[in-house]
């Protein structure tokens, strides 16, 4: 009998869909037709190799992304995707443009200034990172190794919903918080990569999606693990994988696919966030935190008046069932995380929450 599960606004990791978990359950202490669990299974046996070459497929067909792309299964997060990213692609007198939206692409961009020559292509931290630049303000450097942004700003609550022009040089993108939420123009990028944990998996994997022109690179001498090339020229199986997310990796994918892939994902997760900043607009009680042209359809931040009643409003959400709502202890405030997998009646939940608890204490 499976538990009653409550709403997990939380940003990750994040709510996955049931039917994913579910079919894993049923497999759990046997795969069909080998008679171990997946958990038990050799990296380096036929059955994984089918689970592994099944995820690359689902999610080439999924992204769309073309055959002169590879995909790479990592681990490390997206945190050692900050040290990789300068490692392979920034060469000793190159520059590295950097857009600076969040707390993410701070990180992001201060360890790529541990490789080479960084240059902040634009900033939103006057503005408290409520918004996202428009292109006009990009100082791109002509010929720079990259350009680099996060697509979605978890913390801060702010995406971007179109990609900025880099003309020929290649854009990079932390697309943690939002990949497959929407068609992902990957040709356009040089690089993409993901922790799994909001729209893909579970915790553990990182999905990498690499031109491969761009692999030529990767310093010769770099440390094995760290190169593209090792990871591109084993299938991702130069060590042992994270195979239980992977697995569930692909489960997540069949989801996606059943749902009518990233163009109906799109439709469904627009619909979500327009009814709670709807709520979030009505009154004036709660306040938004994003600018309304840069705000995301991942992460819903707002503001209560007071940082007393933000406290009675998560811990009475919690009571509910509605959990993972603080905001970022950064930040604070209140984030409500709508992933792919995020049901649409937890959205009306919390509608439903916000206005009792306005009417209380309003």
């Amino acid at each position: 009998m499976i538990a009653t599960r409550i709403y997990n606004f939380s940003s990750g990791p994040a709510v996955l869909p049931q039917p994913a978990l579910e079919e894993a359950q049923r497999h759990l202490m046997a795969l069909p037709g080998v008679g171990m669990s997946v958990l038990e299974i050799s990296h380096r046996s036929k059955a994984f190799e089918d689970i592994l070459a099944r995820a690359e497929a689902s999610l080439r067909e999924l992204a769309g992304v073309p055959a002169d792309y590879a995909v790479l299964f990592l681990q490390g997060g997206a945190s050692l995707q900050f040290s990789m990213v300068p490692l392979n692609l920034l060469a000793p007198a190159a520059t590295a443009d950097y857009v600076i939206t969040g707390s993410w692409s701070e990180k992001a961009a201060a360890e790529a200034r541990r490789v080479g020559q960084v240059h902040v292509a634009a900033s939103t931290r006057a503005d408290r990172f409520t918004r996202i630049p428009r292109q006009e303000e990009l100082s791109l450097t002509p010929g720079a190794a990259y350009v680099h942004i996060t697509s979605n700003n978890t913390i801060e609550g702010t995406q971007w919903h179109a990609l900025p022009d880099v003309g020929d040089v290649p854009l990079v993108s932390d697309a943690s918080s939002d990949i497959l939420s929407r068609p992902l123009a990957v040709g356009r990028h040089g690089l993409l990569y993901a922790g799994a944990q909001k729209n893909l998996g579970p915790a553990g994997l990182t999905v990498v999606i690499v031109r491969r022109d761009l692999l030529s690179r990767t310093p010769g001498d770099l440390h094995t693990m760290l190169r593209y090339t090792t990871h591109a020229e084993n299938g991702s199986l130069y060590n042992t994988p994270p195979v239980f997310a992977i697995y569930l990796l692909g489960l997540v994918l069949d989801w996606v696919r059943g749902q009518g892939g990233p163009e109906a994902m799109a439709r469904t997760n627009a619909r979500k966030a327009a009814k709670l900043y709807a709520e979030i607009d009505r009154s004036g009680f709660y306040r938004g935190t994003a600018r309304r042209e840069s705000r995301s359809l991942m992460n819903v931040t707002f503001r209560l008046p007071t940082e007393e009643l933000e406290a009675r409003f998560v811990a009475g959400a919690t009571a509910a069932g509605l959990d993972g709502l603080a905001g970022h202890r950064s930040v604070g405030g209140i984030r409500a995380s709508l992933y792919n997998a995020f049901p649409e009646a937890g959205v009306d939940a919390l509608v439903g929450f916000m206005q009792d608890f306005e009417r209380r204490n309003g």
